[in-house]
């Protein structure tokens, strides 16, 4: 067994640890409390699936060829979020100098891909961050762009292009901000902003890279006083919605174009380089399953309704998976 890594902070002049609320001064009609209550990671669905069937997984994924597996980085995602929350993963000790009190508090996993506590700590924290520190008092719109799969596919190995797409998402957003700020207002040089966050999966944890933009619902222009004034704007319309997203859509696939991506044969690119992540984002992407006995299959919902349930493929007879991770079945 790994030796247990323990990080110890102790808490100088008297004042209190984070963690203590003995001896900390609280505001007037506060209670105090010594008690800390750690999260309790075993007890979330998500961790009991990833324990109980992350080795089939991993298993499953070496025998698709030739034993070559997950990549590491993969591996170690789960793995560190296997850990995450537990003392058996390493731990801090906060000792507060007032009162004595110990308190162990585990590490977290720090991981990007899979841990929903570590996720969502930082996208609050991210969130604070934009609501205090970036977005004007001005009205915010959110725009979604979604892609079809085959462009999803694409996304998901390459992040330069992911950013060039968002880049072409934006800068048609912006554009058509300032030409309705101009045409219903006058305002000759408006200027707006946003901020994008891309989502890399869909409700059911699938491969589903799309962007989610936090924009200024208007533009910003000089008030001929040496300052800024913010030119409100109306919602959008369904017609300028269709407009624009036909803007999206040519300019993304002329940027597809020019990268040499966007292969008319539909060969893959990626297959060569990873071929098991290749075929698990295929069938990911798709909504499929990738592996095991019902490979090829439909992804089964749980609680769907009797005619949902009915539409999931639960065998498609022989599977034969090809390298992009599409499917093909033969009776």
């Amino acid at each position: 067994m790994a030796p247990t890594r323990v990080s110890i902070a102790r808490i100088q002049g008297g004042s209190a640890s984070p963690a203590c609320g003995t001896c900390l001064a609280l505001p007037r009609g506060v209670p105090r409390s010594s008690r800390y209550e750690p999260r309790s990671p075993a007890q979330g669905v998500l961790y009991q699936v990833v324990r109980d069937h992350y080795e089939t997984f991993r298993a499953q994924a070496a025998r698709v060829c030739d034993g070559a597996g997950l990549p590491r980085f993969v591996q170690e995602e789960f793995e560190g979020f296997l850990r995450c929350g537990f003392l058996a993963g390493g731990f801090a000790r906060f000792q507060c100098r007032g009162c004595g009190l110990d308190r162990l508090v585990p590490f977290s996993c720090k991981g990007r891909a899979v841990c929903p506590s570590c996720g969502g700590r930082r996208m609050a924290e991210r969130a604070a961050h934009l609501v205090e520190h970036v977005f004007p008092e001005a009205p915010v719109r959110q725009w979604v762009l979604t892609f079809p799969h085959r462009i999803r596919y694409l996304l998901a190995w390459d992040h330069a292009l992911c950013r060039a797409v968002v880049g072409v998402f934006m800068r048609a957003v912006l554009g058509f901000l300032r030409r309705r700020a101009r045409a219903a207002a006058g305002v000759a040089d408006g200027r707006s902003g946003g901020v994008v966050i891309v989502q890399r999966f869909g409700a059911a944890l699938n491969t589903n890279v799309h962007a989610h933009a936090m924009v200024l619902d208007g533009v910003f222009a000089e008030d001929g006083r040496g300052g800024l004034r913010f030119h409100a704007g109306e919602p959008p319309t369904d017609a300028e919605l269709d407009h624009l997203l036909a803007t999206i859509a040519r300019r993304v696939r002329r940027l597809l174009v020019r990268r040499g991506v966007w292969d008319e044969d539909g060969q893959d690119p990626w297959a060569e380089a990873d071929p098991v992540l290749a075929g698990l984002t295929g069938a990911s992407v798709q909504d499929r399953l990738a592996l095991g006995p019902r490979a090829g299959g439909t992804v089964r919902r749980c609680g769907a309704s009797p005619e949902l349930a009915a539409l999931a493929v639960t065998r498609r007879g022989r599977v034969a998976r090809t390298p992009t991770g599409s499917t093909c079945t033969r009776a």
